[in-house]
């Protein structure tokens, strides 16, 4: 098995756990994951439109060609996660979250964060809507949903709980690092998934951007820290603008007054 390379060096493809590849992302892309299981290939997210080629190139090393992707599962609705599902549903399912589904079919480029990236896709519809405790069986490993709002609200995390992995897409990343807070987001249903990803026994994080992880559960702890640090800037951040509109207020109202 191969050891994992940093994006922009040579390997581009690289088998992080027996049959489980990691596909870098290139160009501010998610990394995309391919799982050869003993019944079915799945492709975990698809980096953006633009990479389908790129993806292509990384399958054939492993000799796989489109074709031989059966599955893909969405974490959520972002195009630099969601970008190449048009070209591989072709062939293959795809999944996704009921919420974020709705955002993908509807093409709504707000959601999808189509402006930040540049990138539009084609239309294309889901095919299977994911909820929590849905269970894949692929006959070496078992994925479960895990239904994670937040960052927004379609997210969902995949955990193989015989091996004790965890595919987390943008909801935490390598030294606790969170994917933010965005669109349909917000921080206390982000900090109760978090917190729900801590009662999981975990050992490797598979993560949408930077490295992997092999110290899960304390990466997950930092996360949770990092929100709750933001959830409590954000309460100061509130009382600071209701303050304010206090103050404009009884400009307005000694205005008035003046004018009488």
């Amino acid at each position: 098995m191969d050891s994992p390379t940093e994006p922009g060096k040579k390997k581009t493809i690289v088998e992080i756990y027996p049959n489980i590849y990691q596909i870098f992302g290139r160009n501010r892309s998610a990394h995309a994951y391919l799982i050869r299981g003993l019944h079915k290939n799945v492709l975990i997210d698809s980096c953006l439109p633009d990479a389908c080629d790129h993806v292509v190139a990384c399958l054939s090393e492993i000799e796989l060609s489109p074709e031989d992707i059966d599955l893909v599962l969405l974490t959520h609705e972002h195009i630099d996660h969601a970008g190449c599902a048009p070209f591989f549903g072709r062939h293959a399912l795809l999944a996704a979250h009921r919420l974020a589904a709705n955002k993908l079919t509807m093409r709504d480029e707000f959601a999808m964060m189509n402006k930040a990236f540049g990138s539009v896709t084609d239309e294309f519809h889901l095919d299977i809507f994911l909820s929590e405790g849905v269970s894949i069986n692929l006959g070496n490993y078992e994925l479960h949903v895990i239904h994670t709002p937040g960052h927004c609200s379609g997210a969902v995390c995949f955990y193989e709980p015989n091996h004790r992995l965890l595919f987390t897409g943008d909801v935490v990343m390598a030294e606790g690092m969170v994917g933010g807070v965005l669109q349909s987001g917000n921080i206390s249903d982000y900090v109760y998934s978090l917190k729900r990803l801590a009662s999981f026994k975990v050992d490797h994080l598979y993560p949408g951007h930077g490295k992997i992880s092999a110290h899960a559960e304390s990466d997950i702890a930092k996360g949770i820290d990092r929100l709750e640090t933001l959830l409590e800037e954000s309460k100061l951040l509130f009382q600071v603008v209701q303050n304010s509109q206090h103050g404009f207020d009884q400009i307005v109202r000694s205005l008035r007054d003046l004018n009488r």
